[in-house]
């Protein structure tokens, strides 16, 4: 028998044994606490425990159980809230209260739960890896598609009538080339560090459209791509997640809270939970899967907790479905793999991170993408992770190694989040390289002059910033008419376009088609205002006619539903400054 030989924190030893083998997974103690073989040699194995080891003892059972560290997936994942080691916190509540008990032993997905069940297959059809065989509603809004497992091939020899099946009851049975039969049921096991397999990865075209004008129109994300958001304590990372989280149009929310402090996913399961998903009317909950692993959870269940929650994106993924994921915050996770590192005397590399932190990184977004998967369905997996750099500092190992892997960088600011400007995205500072890829969906989805006015807006900002250097230096007063135009119009941008107010309900979400009649609507006062300033009127003067705030204003004066009222906005412009130039002439 193999028993405990040290014990590190969350890091166990087991003295010569070769019984094990690389990344299984274990049961360790009288306990069972739940852990993983992370290291071996002849002399000893070293193994991860994802639960607390308190009151562990040397000398307790170690057993095997010759599979590696798996995720359950069937039905009952959508709306559930997990543990880092996809345990429902909800039936652990039932076991042992409030706070996790070691040990204690739940199955991932509920066993007594009947799904109203249609086969997709008959005797005699041959399913390959991928193939869809049975469907189910799992929540009013997400229908479950039962897939072969990838490495599965065969011809059905018996089906099941169509009924109501727990997920554990045989649907259907297959014969293999070998002869061998396999029974199939509504679900399936997947190791958590294995990526999925899909058949070639598909071109990134396509926009996640999240409503936010700051992201949409400046900085956008495509589906299937990975962005990260990097910003210091209260710059309102959380903040940006739920808002897409809440209103990005991809089809399933897998939220992973990785070492975020309690009360933060408190928030997230009460505010999901009130919230009506405003694609379908019903609640956010019924196409969401939330990750719990707090702060004062096991340290070494964060690494798991990020592993769990891709590994169920990819199974909805290869389903058809689109689903993006909001990793909060991928800091904690580097901090559990620095503090079992530490613990496994590795040798430090930067700031004490582990050497192969990049290749980590590296591995978990690399997840992401857009592909044609097996059964030749399209689906994709869009990766927004948050980074909490200490004090701010955006040169640290976590950040500077996410931004080599990411190709969307949304840096937030602490002044704008002082100032009360939310999303306090930084658009000086952030990048999005998918902006080549999405302008011909913009063109041809949105309007024909989408990139030209994005790109006349970008301008005005990158030009206020330019000047915003000389007005610190000598004061606004010396700069000619037309500088000072630059610097009001950028204002507008900023405040009228780039600050967005999730509690307005016109505000929170605005679509495409406003977010693009907002941009007219700004160089059209722009392109006034520089033939006004050319024939002699101050940039004062423009200021006092009203136009800058009502532009500004448009945000909250225009709803959603009505984007005609932009072109009488954009007639009074016009009169306006005419009415301007005349009384100056």
């Amino acid at each position: 028998m193999n028993t405990v030989f040290s014990i590190n924190g969350p890091v166990v030893k087991v003295k010569d044994t070769t019984d094990f083998s690389m990344l299984e997974m274990v049961y360790v103690g009288a306990k069972r606490l739940v852990g993983e073989v992370i290291n071996m040699s002849s002399e000893e194995t070293t193994i991860q425990v994802y639960e607390s080891t308190t009151g562990l003892k040397p000398g307790e059972p170690v057993t095997g159980s010759g599979m590696p560290m798996s995720a359950v997936l069937g039905p009952g994942i959508i709306s559930n809230i997990f543990d880092g080691i996809e345990r429902p916190l909800k039936k652990l509540e039932e076991i042992s209260g409030a706070f996790i008990g070691e040990g204690s032993v739940v199955s991932s997905l509920d066993t007594e739960k009947k799904y109203s069940v249609t086969l997709k297959t008959k005797v005699g059809d041959t399913l390959k890896g991928g193939d869809i065989y049975a469907v189910c509603p799992e929540t009013p809004v997400i229908e479950h598609r039962c897939m072969l497992s990838p490495y599965l091939k065969g011809e059905v020899t018996w089906v099941a009538e169509d009924g109501d099946y727990t997920i554990n009851d045989v649907v259907a049975k297959i014969k293999k080339d070998d002869g061998t039969e396999v029974e199939l049921t509504l679900c399936q096991k997947w190791p958590i560090k294995q990526a999925r397999p899909f058949t070639n990865r598909l071109p990134i075209s396509r926009p996640l459209i999240t409503g936010q004008r700051v992201i949409d129109t400046v900085l956008p994300i495509a589906k299937g791509g990975t962005a990260a958001i990097p910003g210091g304590f209260g710059t309102g990372k959380t903040m940006t997640q739920h808002q897409l989280a809440k209103w990005c149009d991809a089809d399933i929310i897998v939220y992973i809270g990785c070492g975020e402090r309690g009360n933060e996913m408190t928030q997230v399961l009460e505010e999901f939970s009130e919230l009506v998903d405003p694609r379908t009317g019903k609640a956010l909950t019924d196409r969401t899967v939330l990750i719990a692993n707090t702060s004062n959870m096991p340290v070494a269940a964060r690494e798991a907790s990020i592993y769990t929650g891709i590994t169920l994106a990819e199974y909805y993924r290869d389903m058809g479905y689109h689903i993006a994921i909001m990793a909060d915050s991928t800091s904690r996770w580097a901090e559990a793999l620095r503090e079992i590192s530490g613990r496994l005397e590795e040798m430090p590399a930067e700031e004490g991170f582990p050497a192969y932190l990049p290749s980590r990184i590296s591995e978990f977004y690399e997840r992401a993408g857009y592909v044609r998967n097996l059964n030749d369905s399209e689906g994709s997996v869009t990766i927004i992770g948050a980074v909490s750099p200490q004090g701010s500092d955006f040169s640290e190992p976590v950040t500077q190694n996410t931004k080599r892997f990411v190709r969307c960088f949304w840096a937030l600011d602490k002044a704008l989040a002082y100032a009360r400007h939310y999303p306090a995205i930084n658009w000086n500072d952030s990048y999005s390289e998918y902006m080549d890829d999405l302008s011909e969906y913009y063109e041809e989805n949105v309007n024909p002059e989408f990139m030209k006015c994005r790109l006349e807006i970008t301008k005005i900002l990158h030009e206020e910033n330019k000047l915003m250097e000389i007005v610190k230096l000598i004061g606004s007063d010396v700069l000619p008419e037309d500088q000072k135009l630059v610097i009001e119009i950028a204002r507008v941008v900023r405040v009228g376009f780039l600050q967005q107010n999730a509690y307005h309900k016109d505000d929170t979400y605005v679509p495409l088609e406003k977010q693009f009649l907002m941009m007219k609507a700004i160089l059209c006062l722009y392109e006034q205002s520089k033939k006004a300033v050319a024939s002699g009127v101050t940039a004062a003067a423009l200021l006092e006619t009203g136009l800058f705030e009502k532009v500004i204003k448009v945000k909250y004066d225009i709803p959603n539903d009505k984007p005609e009222m932009f072109r009488l906005l954009n007639v009074e412009i016009e009169q306006g400054i005419k009415k301007l130039i005349q009384e100056v002439l």
